[in-house]
């Protein structure tokens, strides 16, 4: 019963569901800092970072891993994957996150039975070993070169660029990307601007809030949501080592941040998700006087098709795409949307806010009539009361998992044949968003 709106009054506007507190630590350059699960945030963006002191550089050792990933309908599924070297198979892959003007190197070693490689959408003068790492192609369009290669059983290489402009952007393999990708060699790279880490690009105007990164904090919102997609028959076959008619490919599995419903609510690094650390609960706090910055979602599709995410009740206002701030010089070109409808290998940076706009209490009771305990039927993210920091009475043996009186929404793709697995429903990449009151004492 409490909406939300933009700050003019002109519409509704809410939080985006998606996950993601950023681990705020300082990027440097040299070797990545893994993260496990008791170093990272419960909820929200892990980042993983360089950690050698020299400025203006972010190195990462990583490799190619193979694994399995556990679904919502009970199977599970053979996965390639990157991960940092010395660290076990992960889906998806960590997310890098770097300093804008950083020169990052990744050095890539491949264990696996294919020649693989990394892309990097976005970022320009992509070198290996100062060779372009780019394609080469004759004439008639045909290949005739690439250098970027890891070959198989044990190859490495090491790819060097700048990271010139801050955003969100994917890294992915450039070998047989529509099987590679598909596989899940794919992760999140996230630039930094210099403006600092509490801001979404060189914009001052899109700043979010980012206070209290540590792991037992719930107000920086900062949030991710990385879409993908599964055909089990490609995975069945690869693990087999027999060849796959990329004609036949039909995905059954929809996820996010690697996980399907209702595992995509579960913390980071829960136990029983050994191989897919990142949940996709955003944990909020309404906006108030002393809360007054908007949050930010950060948006990648990996999949083959459009994916057309809807946060219920909610507006966000879209400030960047492909990592470029939409402006034109002074002119501010960033626009409300309320269904995004994401493109393959596209990213979408969008800011949000949550505010209880009519100030409803028990002092300025919402103006119906609230049916009788008996008389309702209790989801189990339900108080008891309508009203945010408050609970109420619940029927006898009923069991909830709300803990403060907070409110919940859901988001979820609205292609709504995407949020299933094989066919059960309500599974596939849904996720809610969590509002905590402004004074969260009583909030675990």
């Amino acid at each position: 019963m409490t909406r939300s709106r933009s700050k003019g009054g002109r519409r509704l506007v809410g939080g985006l569901l998606l996950a993601g507190i950023v681990a705020a630590a300082t990027i440097g350059g040299g070797h990545a800092s893994p993260v496990n699960a008791a170093d990272a945030p419960s909820v929200g963006i892990v980042c993983t970072t360089s950690t050698d002191p020299t400025a203006g550089h972010a190195s990462f050792d990583m490799s190619t891993t193979s694994g399995y990933i556990n679904l919502p309908d009970g199977n599970t599924v053979f996965m390639y994957g990157y991960s940092i070297v010395g660290q076990p198979f992960q889906h998806p892959g960590p997310v890098l996150c770097v300093n804008e003007g950083d020169v990052v190197s990744i050095t890539l070693s491949n264990p696996l039975t294919r020649d693989v490689s990394m892309m990097f959408p976005g970022q320009e003068g992509v070198t290996v070993d100062g060779t372009d790492a780019q394609p080469q192609f004759d004439g008639s369009g045909t290949l005739t070169s690439l250098t970027n290669v890891a070959a198989a059983g044990g190859g490495s290489v090491t790819y060097t660029f700048t990271a010139s402009h801050p955003g969100t952007f994917v890294y992915e393999s450039g070998t047989d990307p529509d099987l590679q990708v598909r596989l899940g060699l794919f992760g999140a790279l996230i630039v930094r601007p210099s403006l600092g880490a509490d801001y979404a690009n060189d914009n001052p105007a899109n700043r979010f809030t980012t206070t209290g990164n540590t792991a037992t904090a719930h107000n920086t919102e900062e949030f991710l949501i990385l879409l993908s997609e599964i055909d089990p028959y490609l995975n069945q076959a690869v693990e087999a080592g027999k060849t796959f008619n990329m004609n036949n490919y039909h995905p059954r599995y929809w996820l996010v941040n690697g996980r399907g419903f209702p595992d995509s609510i579960a913390d980071n690094y829960a136990a029983w998700l050994p191989s897919q650390p990142y949940g996709a609960l955003a944990r909020v706090k309404e906006q108030t006087a002393g809360h007054p910055l908007p949050g930010l979602a950060r948006y990648i599709n990996v999949g083959t098709e459009d994916f057309p995410f809807h946060p219920h009740g909610n507006n966000g206002r879209v400030i960047a795409q492909d990592g470029q701030p939409l402006a034109d010089g002074a002119q501010d070109l960033s626009y409300e949307k309320f269904s995004l409808d994401i493109g393959p290998g596209q990213t979408w940076d969008v800011l949000f806010e949550w505010y209880d706009a009519e100030h409803y209490s028990q002092a300025n009771p919402v103006p119906v009539t609230v049916p009788q305990v008996a008389n309702q039927v209790f989801g189990m993210f339900y108080s008891g009361s309508p009203y945010l920091g408050q609970t109420g009475p619940q029927p006898p043996g009923n069991q909830s998992l709300n803990q403060c009186g907070e409110f919940y929404i859901i988001a979820h793709n609205h292609a709504l044949f995407q949020i299933t697995s094989w066919g059960v429903n309500m599974t596939g990449p849904i996720t809610y968003m969590r509002i905590d009151p402004a004074d969260t004492t009583n909030c675990p």
